[in-house]
């Protein structure tokens, strides 16, 4: 195991010690709440000179995403940083990142979309990059962001995919709490050196040149997307083989789920992001009453990890899946229907519930987590009725 050192730190600046640690080529950068000072505090270590960072101030996010294509294509390891809004205004270049197959790290400090405005978490803007082809992993605190971005540098190299690291606007990006620190060049040795060959294809690797950005006609677009599939579905073990590398350094594996309590329970609650806290803390009040009642946490959210969840879902009599986003599709939220799809895989069939929670930063409460499992096993008996698959908690009369 490395040596690593405790330092009481928010979310952001948690990030900005990784960044700095890693020692990105490039960063492209647009201040936006609850992102800015995460890039503010990068902005330092760029200013004191410890590190080699080109750091580029652009005129949007549209154009931060463009900067990290120019720049990861060329062979440079990048990074950028953005939330809500800002992540929106770049989806349509994230599709071009995972099409061109360029590997780069997207920060995503949680916030929640318009209207009405709002600066506060939610998962709004996460839920707009599910189907961008972009990995995408949730962090619970500010430990996990840290851990979480390390990994994500070898883990996009590796599958050749860009990756997104989420985690939740000012409750983690602002909140202090203390941090296991690796030192510097344990991080470094665990993510190598940023050489252009690292990386099959680089723009700028004149001995070899190739294409990027090339328009593909009816004829050939299908195959283009059809590999882009068949290697995305590699990216599973990619995961784990990074997860089992830093394994190594830290002591503890991550896993794509993290599992609470679910060996006998026969109620399960799932969650992503900084909640999960709450709803360990549910699960304890309601086995302190008696109920066999568990929880997971998702940790890779794209590619979903649809194994795991039919694993550990496999003897539960109903489930809680709580979303911290809503689609507006009469069906349910986004994590409930990827839920709803795993179960697909399980032959107890599961009765399966969607709430919905924590929508513009709304603090979420252990009472209200609780009474989402009372609810779930009132409809799996038959005591209540149903009319449709998700409800809100929190809603004021």
């Amino acid at each position: 195991m490395a040596q690593t050192k405790v330092i009481a730190l928010t979310g952001n600046q948690a990030a900005a010690e990784a960044m700095r640690q890693i020692n990105f080529d490039v960063a492209a950068v647009y201040p936006i709440s609850p992102q800015t000072e995460l890039m503010g505090f990068f902005a330092e270590y760029v200013a004191n000179g410890e590190v080699d960072t080109e750091m580029i101030a652009v005129d949007g996010e549209h154009s931060a995403m463009a900067t990290c294509i120019g720049a990861a294509a060329a062979g440079a390891r990048t990074i950028t940083a953005s939330a809500g809004p800002g992540i929106a205004y770049m989806v349509e270049n994230l599709y071009v990142a995972s099409g061109m197959r360029v590997p780069m790290v997207l920060l995503d400090v949680n916030r929640a979309l318009s209207a009405p405005l709002s600066i506060h978490c939610d998962h709004a803007d996460s839920m707009l990059t599910r189907d961008t082809g972009w990995i995408s992993i949730f962090s619970e605190n500010a430990q996990e962001a840290y851990h979480n971005i390390i990994m994500s540098v070898k883990i996009s190299e590796k599958a050749m995919f860009p990756i997104i690291v989420n985690y939740d606007g000012y409750i983690v990006s602002h909140s202090i709490e203390d941090v296991e620190i690796l030192d510097d060049e344990t991080v470094r040795d665990f993510v190598g050196p940023s050489d252009i060959h690292r990386i099959p294809y680089p723009l700028l690797d004149t001995d070899k040149p190739v294409t990027y950005g090339a328009t593909a006609q009816p004829d050939y677009y299908t195959e283009c997307k059809y590999q882009q599939h068949v290697d995305f579905l590699k990216v599973y073990d990619v995961v784990r083989e990074v997860f089992d590398e830093f394994a190594q350094i830290i002591g503890k594996r991550y896993d794509f789920i993290e599992e609470y309590k679910t060996e006998d329970a026969e109620y399960i609650g799932i969650s992503m992001g900084s909640s999960f806290g709450t709803l360990k803390d549910a699960v304890d009040r309601l086995r302190e009453q008696g109920k066999k009642v568990g929880a997971i946490k998702i940790r890779l959210y794209r590619p979903f990890p649809v194994k795991e969840i039919a694993q550990a879902l496999s003897k539960a009599k109903g489930v809680v899946v709580l979303d911290r986003a809503d689609s507006f599709d009469g069906i349910g939220g986004p994590l409930f229907k990827d839920i709803a799809s795993a179960l697909l895989a399980t032959e107890n069939n599961p009765f399966v519930h969607n709430f919905i929670y924590g929508l513009g930063g709304r603090e979420i409460h252990e009472e209200e987590f609780m009474r989402a499992f009372d609810r779930l096993e009132r409809l799996e008996k038959g005591i209540e009725t149903r009319e449709n698959f998700v409800e809100y908690l929190q809603v004021r009369e």
